[in-house]
């Protein structure tokens, strides 16, 4: 079993940045596929980043490739999402997630464990 805590959200103005963590339990942290997702008010959970174990399969969401890198440091148990250049959309609860397998990895439903959330706000 992994536990994740997501850390680093907060308030923002449009154009700054935020690094977010998630820090996960276990020693099979290592194993697993690590996804970052974001829920606004009144709208469904959206797929946001995701990282194969060893870091070398990744992908995005249209709406923010080329505005956020996301890293993972394994002997940390510790996965990042560097948000930059942020604009008032980005505003969200951010949940990191872990699955088994890097496969269906746009839906919420291919992962195992989640975060609590970490809210992220950016203001005009």
């Amino acid at each position: 079993q992994v536990q994740l805590v997501e850390s680093g959200g907060g308030l923002v103005q449009a154009g700054g940045s935020l690094r977010l963590s998630c820090a996960g339990s276990g020693r099979t942290f290592s194993a697993y596929v690590m996804g970052w997702f974001r829920q606004a008010p009144g709208k469904e959970r959206e797929f946001v980043s995701v990282m194969n174990w060893n870091g070398d399969t990744f992908d995005y969401a249209d709406a923010v490739k080329g505005r956020f890198t996301i890293s993972r440091d394994n002997a940390k148990n510790t996965v990042y999402l560097q948000m930059n250049n942020l604009i008032p959309e980005d505003t969200a609860v951010y949940y990191c997630a872990a699955a088994k397998y890097y496969r269906s990895v746009y839906s919420q439903h291919s992962y195992n464990y989640w975060g609590q959330g970490t809210q992220v706000t950016v203001s005009s």
